[in-house]
Order: structure tokens, then C-alpha cells, then sequence
């Protein structure tokens, strides 16, 4: 469960992060692209290509850690797209809309009158 308060600064990075990187990534990701200094406490959030998992990085007294949230179904459809800024800072109701918020499901026309309502791996007919 990840706890957010009125004060918890957060910053979403806008462009997709390749996550096969881990904590060591992310953190340089923070101090040479994004000028900022991962050690803040503060929250530095990343989104996959796909749209379909996020990683929260913060760093308390002793050492980072690194929160991930994976999608069984779906993509995240409230994730900023500021295409001029790298990282944005966001309030953390924010974050929290964007982690319960709705979820893409995309409908694909199959014939006349059936449609597939396509979730992630998992196909459901409507007739």
C-alpha cells in the first residue's frame, strides 16, 4: 500500500521508461535527465511503453525503495502526456487518480454484429 498525503511531492516523468533497468537506472534517470535529487524524499514516478505498469522511487533514511504496480488487465489512460517537459510536479491526488483511475479497454469489431471487448490477453464476446 503506498500512503499519500497533501505534502507528498510527486513528480511523474512524462516520456515511457524502459523498466528492465532497476533502482540504479531510475535513480540516474533522475539526477542526469531530470536535475533532480532522488534522495528528496520525494516521489519520482514512471510509466512502461505499453501503458500498463507504474514504478514509484523514493528514498528514506537508509536506502531507495521502489513500488510497482502492474496491470492484469487494461492501461492506464490518465497518465500526463506533456510532450515539452520531461517531469512534471503533480499533486499526490493526482497520482492517487491515476493509479484507481479508469482503465483503456479497447473494442474491436468482429463481425456484423458480434464485438470482442479486448482486455489485455483475455477476449469477451457481446453478441
Amino acid at each position: 500500500m503506498l500512503y499519500l498525503t497533501a505534502h507528498t511531492k510527486v513528480w511523474l516523468a512524462a516520456k515511457p521508461v524502459d523498466f528492465r533497468g532497476q533502482i540504479d537506472t531510475l535513480v540516474a534517470l533522475c539526477q542526469n535527465q531530470f536535475n533532480q535529487n532522488p534522495r528528496s524524499g520525494h516521489l519520482f514516478v514512471f510509466i512502461n511503453r505499453s501503458r500498463t505498469m507504474i514504478r514509484v522511487l523514493c528514498y528514506e533514511e537508509h536506502g531507495y525503495w521502489l513500488a510497482t504496480k502492474r496491470l492484469s488487465k487494461g492501461r492506464y489512460t490518465l497518465w500526463p502526456s506533456k510532450i515539452n517537459e520531461v517531469i512534471s510536479e503533480h499533486h499526490a491526488s493526482e497520482l492517487a487518480k491515476i493509479l484507481k483511475g479508469p482503465l483503456c479497454i479497447s473494442l474491436k469489431k468482429v463481425s456484423n454484429r458480434q464485438f470482442s471487448a479486448r482486455l489485455d490477453h483475455s477476449i469477451y464476446r457481446i453478441k
